[in-house]
């Protein structure tokens, strides 16, 4: 949320090994500063793997990527949790709820139409991110969805957010601090039954 914040600063955050060459490529060509994040845990997820693009491949900034359709519930994350919103929404699929999960992709620009037409469809929204939820960039999202797509919702918008904490080093405080799959298939739950 505070490298989105400078007006002129590009903020890139794949998710996926194919989307982190073709927006890397992307950035060496821009003229304009870009600062590109990749979360650590995807070095060594498999899921985060996908297949090998071509040579001469670019993605666009401000261009997000509906990572699942769905009908019931709109997921809009970046970088690591997307691979945690897919978990949860295989989960949720076994009890009928379908989750159309959106990868951001790129925090600035962000592609608040690709969000907007999810949320019209579903009616529902969800968004999942690992920054503090108190003044995190998910905020910004609730807020531009309420601006203009308050009339499709059928429920309050959700946050499931990193705790509002310095993040430990040791593993088991790390994951109580951290979004799990459960707090998204709990939130999403209470958000498709509201």
């Amino acid at each position: 949320s505070i490298f989105g914040h400078m007006p002129g600063l590009r903020v890139v955050h794949p998710a996926t090994a194919a989307d982190a060459k073709g927006l890397l490529k992307t950035a060496i060509r821009s003229e304009d500063p870009v600062l590109f994040l990749e979360h650590k845990a995807l070095y060594r997820n498999a899921a985060a793997r996908s297949p090998r693009p071509p040579e001469d491949y670019y993605l666009p900034f401000g261009q997000a990527r509906v990572a699942r359709d769905g009908t019931d519930l709109t997921i809009v994350t970046y970088g690591m949790m997307v691979h945690k919103s897919m978990n949860a929404a295989k989960q949720l699929a076994k009890d009928g709820i379908e989750a159309e999960i959106i990868d951001l992709r790129t925090i600035q620009p962000l592609d608040i139409d690709t969000v907007l037409q999810s949320v019209q469809k579903t009616n529902r929204a969800l968004v999942v991110y690992e920054d503090h939820e108190f003044i995190g960039f998910g905020a910004e999202i609730v807020s531009q969805i309420a601006d203009d797509a308050f009339t499709h919702l059928d429920a309050p918008i959700r946050r499931v957010a990193g705790a509002f904490s310095p993040i430990p080093f040791a593993d088991p405080l790390e994951k109580a601090v951290l979004p799990n799959d459960e707090q998204i298939i709990d939130a999403a739950r209470n958000v498709v039954a509201f």
